[in-house]
């Protein structure tokens, strides 16, 4: 940042307005559109958010029955009653309808535009939608004649490209249950995924590219299908390394060759509550939990949050960076539910410099763009200046999520992107693949807040007691059902984990294991993970209100922090933090650290000791391993800690290996 924008940012504080949207810009989004159809259909005149979200969750019911209705949804059956059951869990939504994913994709069908935008770091293309649904049509038919049908268990292990759109669509057509692990995933975490649903087909890559590299996966994938005897044909789809050798994966199809063959695209009308795809927790450690989502929750809660909280318009173009082994990939395709083009980023977005994703972004006439907050800290501490090289005249909105962003990377935003623009962090998960904190295009943005709770989402603070909490901190509930919510956890039979990992604290209520504070405006602020909370001397502070105050130091790029207090032993804070090049963690620099946050979070919350690391082990969705790190320096081995197949960067554990060592000694 400039020291004009050094200086800006001192004179921030959470909760200072940013943005507004002006009453023309309101006026035309999907938000008010939707307001001006209840008025007109319901005699409900919610002219402001918060009284629209009281009352969808007030009137849950009636609130789900006209986003049915607005968005004329699909289905044979009637849409009575709303909520079968009401318990949670146990919530059963439309008992009496049939509907499918797909076929509200293909509704939006046009020769306006295209249906897919693709880049690769081998180039761009595009896809249309009469080759999207005649490549899907070709699929389901061989599918079927392979003997998939409802219900089966198909996988893919594929970078974020055409082709695994066109599966995933392909399977929904036809009812059977989607599950996908990105390729840079190592061979024991696709299996700890894949081994508990049995695929009866795989889908994968011999190959793929990143940061100017080739990656070689025909291995990996040959030893996937010897563990996987259940994969009764694997459906190869040609790398960049395809063209140099033979791979003899076993039961092989060429890709080409499974959609060769024209057939008309089919949809098959299914429950509501039918599997739509098996997504999975992190899996650092233990099995991950297998998250099964249903056709009717998804298509209703997609078109709710791209509509009306994201703002997702026809002819839109929509790109969320992330691999098809993150819920946001999932998230992204939603957009075609909305008419909108789905733009794929496949790749570093970093390469061949770091203006690459900014360019294409530009170039693209991308308008909802959608990111790791992380990755807009780095290209703050990167110096990066994408408003110099570009001009984004459609860039409307940025959305952040992963983690809570900075106010400083808000401040980047709006100065080296652009002013106009609507930058929305977010916060919700794969448990729900939505958000539970997010976005309304009506509502300014104001720095270090997420704007508003999601509509038809009944999110609170809770204390200790089980009580609604306003500007305290607490636990993230949900105190009412929402469609999305998992249909259950594959090989959960009797659903134990399940309860276990939402239910068990506050019996009935939904708690999702992350710190949150609701402001009296109703914003909210994360504080990171409820199991990684600082318990300093009695006094709890989540991680992120730590990081905020450390990382807006000009000499810190990253930093990660762990409660050693345990069982009796005296308390230990350690800080470990990521230098910016050409620093050094001398002890100037330790009291500025301390200092920091010593002013500007807590005094009861300085650290013991700072180190400085290489980097900070992250999860492949690009998550701060705090609990696993944590375990490690209690004790723990290493392998019980964290599978290195399921990390961004496994070498970064070897510190604290080492550390722990020193700590605990034997």
């Amino acid at each position: 940042m400039s020291n004009q924008e050094n200086e800006l940012a001192a004179t921030v504080q959470e909760g200072t307005v940013l943005w507004t949207p002006s009453a023309e810009q309101v006026q035309a989004t999907r938000l008010a559109e939707y307001q001006r159809w209840l008025a007109q259909e319901r005699g409900l005149r919610l002219d402001d958010y918060p009284s629209l979200w009281q009352w969808s969750v007030d009137e849950l019911d009636s609130f789900w029955r006209s986003v049915w209705d607005f968005f004329e949804v699909q289905a044979d059956g009637a849409p009575v009653p709303v909520l079968g059951s009401r318990q949670m869990p146990g919530a059963r939504w439309f008992p009496n309808t049939r509907l499918n994913y797909a076929e509200h994709v293909f509704r939006n069908a046009t020769d306006q535009r295209p249906a897919i935008v693709a880049r690769s770091e081998a180039g761009v293309r595009e896809v249309s939608w009469r080759e999207l649904q005649d490549q899907v049509g070709a699929l389901a038919a061989r599918l079927r004649a392979l003997g998939i049908q409802a219900g089966d268990r198909v996988a893919a292990y594929l970078p974020n490209q055409p082709e695994t759109v066109v599966a995933f669509l392909a399977c929904a057509s036809i009812g059977a249950i989607w599950s996908s692990c990105a390729t840079d995933m190592g061979p024991s975490v696709v299996l700890d995924r894949l081994q508990q649903i049995e695929p009866r087909l795989l889908l994968a890559s011999d190959s793929y590219r990143y940061n100017g590299k080739t990656h070689d996966r025909a291995a990996v994938v040959g030893d996937l299908l010897r563990a996987l005897p259940c994969v009764r044909t694997v459906i190869h789809v040609p790398g960049p390394l395809a063209q140099e050798r033979v791979v003899d994966w076993r039961d092989r199809m060429d890709w080409r060759a499974a959609i060769a063959e024209p057939a008309e695209l089919r949809f098959e009308r299914l429950p509501f509550d039918h599997p739509l795809w098996i997504v999975y927790s992190s899996g650092t450690t233990g099995l991950p939990k297998a998250m099964v989502h249903g056709h009717g929750g998804i298509v209703l809660t997609h078109l709710k949050t791209m509509a009306l909280q994201h703002d997702v318009r026809p002819g839109d173009r929509m790109m969320f960076l992330g691999s098809t082994g993150w819920i946001v990939w999932n998230l992204q395709v939603g957009a075609l539910l909305l008419g909108a083009t789905v733009v794929l980023y496949d790749g570093n977005p970093a390469w061949p410099d770091a203006q690459a994703l900014w360019r294409f972004v530009d170039e693209q006439g991308v308008t909802l763009l959608g990111c790791g907050a992380a990755y807009l800290a780095n290209c703050m501490k990167e110096g990066v200046r994408p408003g110099e090289f570009a001009r984004f005249e459609r860039l409307r909105a940025i959305n952040s999520t992963g983690s809570p962003l900075p106010i400083e990377a808000y401040l980047w935003v709006y100065a080296a992107v652009k002013k106009d623009l609507w930058l929305a962090s977010i916060s919700g998960g794969t448990d729900i693949a939505s958000g539970f904190v997010a976005c309304a295009p009506s509502l300014p943005v104001t720095a270090g807040e997420i704007q508003c709770r999601e509509l038809g989402v009944a999110a609170y603070a809770f204390d200790e007691g089980g009580h609604a909490v306003v500007d305290e901190v607490g636990e993230l509930v949900v105190t009412q059902p929402m469609p999305s919510m998992p249909l259950f956890f594959w090989g959960d039979a009797q659903g134990q984990r399940y309860r276990e990992s939402y239910f068990e604290t506050f019996p009935g209520v939904w708690r999702h294991g992350d710190w949150i504070r609701f402001t009296g405006r109703g914003t909210a602020v994360i504080y990171g993970r409820s199991d990684s909370t600082i318990n300093r001397f009695g006094i709890r502070m989540g991680t992120a209100e730590i990081y905020r105050v450390v990382e807006e130091l000009p000499e810190i790029r990253d930093s990660l922090v762990v409660d050693l207090e345990y069982l009796g032993r005296p308390s230990f804070l350690a800080l470990f933090v990521v230098l910016q090049p050409g620093h050094a963690l001398d002890e100037a620099l330790k009291k500025k650290v301390l200092a920091q946050i010593r002013t500007k979070a807590s005094a009861r919350h300085v650290p013991d000791q700072v180190y400085a690391i290489a980097e900070v082990p992250r999860t492949l969705t690009g998550k701060k391993m705090e609990v696993p790190v944590r375990k490690l320096l209690l004790g723990a081995a290493p392998g019980k800690v964290a599978s290195a197949d399921a990390m961004a960067n496994p070498a970064s554990l070897d510190f604290f290996v080492k550390l722990a060592r020193e700590l605990n000694p034997a």
